[in-house]
């Protein structure tokens, strides 16, 4: 792949001047129908490729979301089974994307080194019978602006149906009006092939309740997820159609205050946050839906449409995400735990836009911490190996000269000074640890250990002069308090991260033969181990001060107590829990501790009640609340609900604590499992699976007439072991899986 980069216009796209997205084409002529004809693209930044005016984009927003300096991101096609004898067009159109990110101004978007107007890099070759045929992008391809007048990937499109171009992709088209392509600069960024899953759409869904509001239309199709709506309009010439996308109503008011930041500071995310734009060309029944930027909703207002065209059929959702194959799942005789992991997984995909992101609607940002807390139970329900480890790939050029980590990524150099730290930057650790410790899979690795070592010896020149890291965000969004309001001291939640993440380090390294990297990790989990041990532990009642439910949970889950000092530390765990009113009191870190530690010690039955009671704070408050997803925070009903994200995935390991704890399918690594079922009272059943690499693991228990009854299915080769009370009966059933 070459880096010969074309442009049709060296503006930029604003707020304040609309360029339209370019099309490309090119004409050229075949002396037979090729046996092979391959093409790459690297369309900055995003493309749609046509050839012969079939689109064969392999999904959306492609090729990828990265920074330009860092990775300039390509796809390679097969594409002789579009071409033909005689005349044949490759067709591109071009948008925005991370090449001209100026809707991302809160986080320094606008200011990225390499802004610049959409550009392209292409390779093609062909063999057909009178020989072989290449070229690349230069200035034989012709350009002119397409219909769409504008385009950001957080703002949303604007399509002007009357300036569409019939046949603009297509042999036999007159393209001499247009203007030759303009050679433009190559960006800085490395070029690399896309590997992760492509975006696509899945599922169609149409409104469940439309209703007028003044001269608008509100449609609720009944689930806040991402993607796009299909218009499908039957219009006058000239009809101008704005649909506006939201995430809920507040007294069957549409509220934009959680999807837009504060109006008076940032006025255009309030013009264009959410913004689809369709003028109709009066042409019998219109189909449209925007390609270079997707929204997170469950509502949609429509304006600039008559009564009559208020129907069901105008809009349908279009719910999209990675192409990820799912591996894992759980369902039991509780309905609304059901549905609580069923909202997991919708909060999980529709916040898994080639990496995880957080949300869909406002930031879609690769926030590190995140994806950090999410990595366990987004292994076990989904194939992310690929996506994984091309994030991974852009995370390690992130990373500055002396090792520190921004906490989103791509950046354009936001995320240094404000937004990671410890906890934010254990995603370049616990990202390649679940990607080992599920699948196997030391490639991740060898491919970061480099990176993790470098992190490693930054964070150490981080620590105060008692030994601790006081620096970046802790256990993010406690319940009910602003998000930086933690319980847990800073010091303590980052050194247990640090402590944390070196022993896995340790691990890992040893797993590929790092001795003397392993040996380095392992002396700083025990001297940040020690430090913690120093500072903060009070011996005598083997608290970690002062006690909060994160501070205890995190200690026990982590290791920082010795074995006879545990059920002490359990206890003033308790000690804070009851006082809390048997409610979790928590941030996103705390929270993926908890469940697990209270089950391990034997109160799975309380962890049950604390996520699924329909009181707040709790999981099952959001179900009578309304919510149809994970909301990035608790907070009690009011105001304060208005305000925040209601579509996240940091606080979806609840998941994993359903599989393990409840059903019993602890996946140890990527050939143990360990049947360890908690028979909570009100339920007659539960079950999960997990595909492991050797094949399909499942775990179902029930209660019968002669007891509680445990059924297992185990691929031969994955070592199983059993934890069960007396009499319980079980079955595990040996089957030839998949080669390991």
């Amino acid at each position: 792949m070459n880096k010969h980069f074309i442009c049709a216009t060296r503006e930029c796209n604003s707020y304040q001047k609309h360029i339209p997205a370019p099309y490309l084409r090119r004409s050229f002529v075949l002396a037979s129908t090729p046996q092979k004809a391959e093409l790459s693209i690297c369309g900055l930044g995003f493309y749609v490729l046509y050839v012969n005016g079939k689109d064969i984009t392999k999904g959306l927003l492609a090729p990828y979301m990265s920074a330009p300096d860092d990775y300039c991101y390509y796809d390679t096609y097969d594409v002789a089974p579009y071409l033909q004898e005689g005349e044949n067009v490759i067709g591109v159109l071009l948008g925005n994307g991370y090449m001209n990110p100026f809707g991302g101004e809160v986080w320094d978007f606008q200011y990225s080194p390499w802004l610049g107007s959409p550009r392209m890099a292409l390779d093609f070759c062909a063999e057909t019978d009178g020989g072989e045929v290449r070229f690349v992008a230069d200035e034989q391809f012709r350009t002119h602006p397409s219909p769409i007048l504008f385009d950001e990937m957080r703002s949303g499109e604007i399509y002007d149906a009357t300036r569409e171009l019939a046949g603009w992709n297509m042999p036999g088209f007159d393209d001499g009006d247009w203007q030759a392509a303009i050679p433009v600069e190559a960006p800085r960024g490395e070029l690399r092939r896309c590997t992760a899953e492509p975006i696509r759409s899945f599922e169609e869904k149409h409104a469940i309740k439309i209703w007028r509001d003044g001269d608008a239309y509100i449609y609720d199709f009944g689930i806040n997820t991402a993607g796009f709506c299909r218009l499908s309009l039957r219009g006058t010439r000239g009809q101008t159609v704005t649909m506006r996308h939201f995430e809920m109503l507040r007294d069957g008011k549409l509220q934009e205050r959680n999807i837009i930041f504060p109006p008076e500071k940032y006025p255009r995310y309030k013009e264009f946050a959410q913004k689809a734009v369709y003028t109709a060309k009066g042409e019998d029944v219109e189909e449209w839906a925007p390609v270079f930027t997707y929204s997170g909703f469950r509502y949609v207002q429509v304006e600039g449409i008559s009564a009559q065209q208020a129907t069901e059929s105008l809009l349908t959702m279009c719910v999209c995400h990675s192409d990820l194959e799912r591996r894992g799942g759980f369902s039991c005789s509780d309905e609304r735990a059901n549905t609580l992991f069923s909202m997991a997984v919708n909060s999980d995909l529709s916040n898994f836009y080639y990496f995880p992101t957080d949300c869909p609607h406002r930031e879609k940002h690769g926030w590190t911490g995140d994806a950090s807390m999410s990595s366990d139970h987004m292994v076990l329900l989904y194939g992310v190996e690929k996506s994984y480890r091309e994030w991974l790939a852009n995370i390690r050029k992130s990373q500055n000269d002396v090792g520190a980590l921004p906490g989103i990524i791509p950046t354009g150099g936001w995320g240094f000074a404000w937004g990671n730290g410890p906890v934010f930057d254990s995603v370049i650790f616990n990202l390649p640890y679940a990607l080992y410790r599920f699948r196997g899979d030391t490639d991740a690795v060898r491919e970061n250990a480099h990176a993790m070592v470098r992190y490693l010896e930054y964070i150490m020149t981080q620590r105060s002069a008692d030994g601790t890291v006081e620096i970046g965000l802790g256990d993010w969004v406690p319940v009910g308090r602003a998000a930086h309001e933690y319980t847990i001291p800073l010091g303590l939640c980052n050194c247990m991260m640090v402590m944390d993440v070196a022993g896995k380090a340790a691990e890992m390294f040893r797993a590929i033969g790092l001795a003397h990297q392993a040996k380095f990790a392992a002396g700083i989990r025990r001297d940040m181990r020690q430090t913690i041990r120093r500072v903060y532990l009070d011996r005598e009642t083997c608290t970690l001060v002062p006690n909060s439910q994160s501070g205890q949970a995190m200690g026990l889950y982590y290791g920082v107590f010795e074995n006879e000092e545990r059920e002490a530390a359990f206890a003033s765990l308790m000690e804070c829990i009851r006082a809390n009113g048997n409610n979790f009191d928590s941030g996103f870190v705390g929270m993926h501790c908890i469940f697990h530690v209270l089950s391990d010690f034997g109160q799975a039955e309380l962890a049950w009640q604390m996520i699924t009671k329909s009181e707040y704070p709790s999981y099952g408050h959001l179900i009578e609340r309304g919510e149809t997803s994970i909301p990035e925070k608790f907070q009690p009903d009011g105001d304060e609900q208005y305000r925040f994200s209601h579509n996240h995935h940091f606080l979806c390991d609840f998941t994993r604590w359903f599989m393990f704890a409840v059903a019993g399918l602890k996946v140890i690594d990527h050939k143990t499992v360990e049947l360890r079922p908690n028979f909570i009272s009100t339920l007659d059943h539960a079950e999960a699976y997990h595909e492991l690499p050797a094949g399909r693991v499942s775990v179902h228990w029930q209660r019968t007439e002669e007891g509680l009854f445990v059924e297992a299915e185990i691929p031969y080769g994955v070592v199983c072991k059993t934890d069960l009370p007396d009499g319980v009966r079980y079955r595990v059933r040996r089957f030839k899986g998949r080669q390991v």
